[in-house]
């Protein structure tokens, strides 16, 4: 029994200093050159969402509920590309693999707990359309902007409260030798491998955490918009459903662009021992950078009021 435990403590470190962080593993000799379009993908991102809050802070006509919650994105999604793609751009330009062992976990937060918000906020955007067309009339009293920020806060508290004991139960536990992560970025699953213990508790717990998150959000989302569709189907002119279903088409572009490859890279995690290392490793990339790129531009082109503040702003021009 001693013998053991000697040696379970010489092959496993409780708070190892540091991490190393591969990248992309089968891809290393084009690492340098992928770089360049997440690099680009990242500036987009920054810049779309940037300009996006800016628009409807300055814009006071803005300041409504569809609006406020889209602002809300736009702070989740940089958060969420930030805490990743830094990092990641250090590892394929300048071979910078190493991260701390708390700055890991850090990231590991704030990876899922604005993983969380942003699911929130999608849901948000749903019951705000489902108001919309549903109580057309009684919109404005129902989600007053002190809902909103009701909405908002009950979202990120939910992701905070749900996501920091994974990073309290990870912290307790002792880690192997072996501190490779053959990804760019520490996620929950992912630092759980290093583990040299029993992870069933933990394992367990992640599985509650997305069913109770994304199940829930989705179930939701799911409701808002047949009763949507059902409201939508009985409107008189075909031109009136018409406008109702492009009031919905960019949230539902939005909400596809973030649960697609999030629940691929879920379920390859913990099913998908077949599918190629790569391939799974580009769309955990993907789930973390192309939803907060493409929603400032999705919103910017199927939203007239944006649209107009944009082309006001860069061109001089009235809306």
């Amino acid at each position: 029994m001693i013998y053991t435990l000697m040696l379970a403590s010489r092959n496993s470190s409780s708070h190892p200093v540091s991490f190393v962080l591969l990248g992309i593993p089968g891809l290393d000799s084009s690492q340098f050159w992928i770089a360049f379009p997440f690099c680009a993908m990242y500036a987009v991102a920054v810049l779309g969402n940037i300009t996006l809050l800016h628009i409807i802070r300055t814009d006071l006509t803005l300041h409504e509920p569809m609006y406020l919650f889209l602002a809300m994105l736009a702070v989740t999604d940089l958060v969420l590309s930030s805490s990743t793609q830094p990092k990641m751009l250090a590892i394929l330009w300048f071979h910078a693999h190493e991260i701390g062992y708390h700055a890991c976990l850090t990231q590991v937060f704030f990876i899922h707990t604005f993983a969380s918000v942003e699911s929130g906020v999608l849901m948000a955007m749903a019951l705000d359309r489902y108001v919309a067309i549903c109580f057309p009339l009684r919109h404005s009293s129902i989600l007053t902007p002190f809902v909103v920020g009701k909405l908002g806060a009950v979202v990120m508290l939910r992701g905070v409260l749900w996501v920091s004991p994974f990073c309290f139960m990870v912290s307790r536990m002792p880690f192997c030798q072996n501190r490779v992560i053959p990804q760019s970025y520490c996620e929950h699953m992912a630092v759980l491998k290093l583990v040299c213990a029993d992870t069933t508790v933990n394992r367990a717990y992640g599985l509650f955490v997305a069913f109770s998150v994304g199940g829930f959000d989705i179930f939701v989302i799911s409701v808002s918009y047949v009763m949507i569709l059902r409201a939508v189907l009985r409107l008189p002119s075909s031109e009136a459903r018409l406008k109702a279903f492009g009031t919905c088409a960019s949230h539902i572009c939005v909400i596809l662009a973030l649960y697609i490859p999030a629940l691929f890279t879920f379920l390859t995690h913990r099913f998908g021992h077949h599918v190629p290392q790569v391939v799974h490793i580009m769309f955990a990339n993907v789930y973390l950078l192309v939803p907060p790129m493409l929603n400032p531009i999705i919103y910017g082109v199927r939203t007239k009021q944006i649209q107009d503040r944009v082309i006001q702003g860069c061109c001089g021009k009235d809306s």
